[in-house]
């Protein structure tokens, strides 16, 4: 038994060192960095790599997992704000100040979940924010006709405004933030030209990596 003991403290540190390199590795050069990049940079083959992550999927579902964590505690402490539009923003400005600060996250926002585990975490996050949007909405603060769904369109187009100008102004997602919210309030309301796209819908926007 003694002897299985250096092995699997050689796969635990292998695996550390794998999550370490890809996390280094997908903030510098996106999440469809080259795989053998990052088993160099872990000190490992590329056959280690794969024996301890299949897919690519699993490396980047482990290289965000506490980040996924830190999303779902921003709805928790949105949620007890006694403040409905103030929970609303706390939210939205908080997940979009993570998405800002962290490349991965930024990318992630445009792909499925990439494990059952984050897939799980992103749904009860949303049960959160759906609580949040229906306070908001009966409280008379956000439009009514907003749905759960709706915030893609804030994630999606921030994500592109931040990778546009991390390099030149860092902070102005905030501006573009500023104006999406202020449209959101119930009193700027106007009746929307379509319905909001279903969940399934949804899903199927967000690309899989099939490698």
């Amino acid at each position: 038994m003694s002897a299985n003991k250096p092995l699997r403290l050689d796969a635990r540190r292998n695996r550390d060192a794998l999550v370490i390199a890809a996390r280094e590795v997908f903030t510098e050069r996106g999440l469809d960095a080259p795989l053998k990049e990052i088993a160099a940079r872990a000190g490992v083959a590329i056959g280690t790599l794969y024996n301890r992550f299949p897919d690519r999927d699993d490396l980047i579902a482990a290289a965000v997992e506490d980040r996924i964590e830190a999303g779902g505690r921003i709805a928790e402490d949105a949620l007890a704000l006694d403040d409905p539009w103030e929970s609303f923003v706390y939210l939205v400005e908080k997940v979009c100040e993570l998405q800002a600060s962290d490349r991965l996250l930024n990318e992630l926002a445009l792909r499925a979940a990439p494990s059952p585990a984050i897939a799980a975490q992103r749904e009860h996050g949303h049960a959160v924010m759906r609580e949040i949007i229906t306070r908001a909405q009966e409280a008379g603060v956000l439009r009514a006709d907003w749905a759960l769904e709706d915030i893609a369109f804030i994630t999606w187009s921030h994500t592109r405004v931040v990778e546009q100008t991390v390099r030149v102004a860092p902070d102005a997602w905030r501006r573009n933030l500023a104006l999406m919210l202020d449209g959101l309030r119930a009193a700027a309301a106007h009746p929307l030209p379509v319905p909001p796209i279903t969940e399934e819908q949804l899903n199927q926007a967000l690309p899989v990596d099939r490698r």
